[in-house]
């Protein structure tokens, strides 16, 4: 018996192009999910998530025919749309993340974090377990848009360097030291959160044993 080879997204769009519509079909759905779960991941809203997506998907199939092959890849171009929607409406809503450096520099002073505190390990090893699942996304959320990107990117959707050079626009090793720092940084805001929720608990039970 003969396998049917999965088609590319780039032989999918010529298929879309020369008027398959279920090829649209199979793009969208091969794709629409991961593109959803980067602007979720980037922006922390559902519904500028789904907005995205949506835009993304409605502008490429009306001008599929900009696609430039010898630029990159289907993937990244698709990327590269939701991350442009993704930063113009960051920066118009900023009611979705708060990225004031300095607020976030006075959380480490008063948290009593070191400002030289640097971890080994990679703070995303562990994000099976639910309770890491969530402050892990509390503290990419936290982090700096060009830092943030490459995190979700790279450790979160498993692209390569190169990929998310593609997707972002810069040099790969503008990507592998933006990852670096932003693992520093990660460590740093989880340890924040942790510092956070201990001292929460115990002012919760301060006041019930009152």
């Amino acid at each position: 018996m003969k396998l049917t080879a999965t088609p590319s997204d780039e032989a999918l769009l010529r298929q879309m192009m020369a008027g398959d519509a279920n090829a649209f079909e199979q793009l969208y759905d091969r794709r629409q999910a991961g593109i959803y779960q980067y602007a979720l991941r980037m922006s922390g809203s559902h519904t500028l998530a789904e907005d995205v997506v949506q835009d993304v998907f409605i502008e490429f199939l009306r001008d599929a025919n900009l696609f430039d092959s010898s630029r990159g890849t289907v993937v990244g171009y698709l990327f590269g749309m939701a991350r442009h929607r993704v930063l113009r409406r960051l920066a118009r809503e900023r009611k979705y993340v708060s990225l004031i450096a300095e607020e976030q520099k006075e959380e480490m002073r008063s948290s009593g974090v070191p400002d030289g505190f640097v971890a080994e390990t990679d703070p995303l090893t562990d994000i099976e377990r639910s309770e890491t699942v969530e402050a892990v996304r509390q503290a990419v959320l936290r982090l700096p848009e060009h830092y943030r990107e490459v995190v979700v990117l790279c450790s979160l959707h498993e692209m390569s360097y190169e990929q998310a050079s593609e997707i972002i626009g810069c040099p790969v090793g503008t990507v592998r030291s933006r990852l670096s720092r932003a693992r520093i940084m990660l460590i740093e805001k989880l340890q924040l959160l942790r510092l956070t929720g201990v001292a929460f608990a115990q002012s919760a039970r301060t006041r019930s044993e009152v």
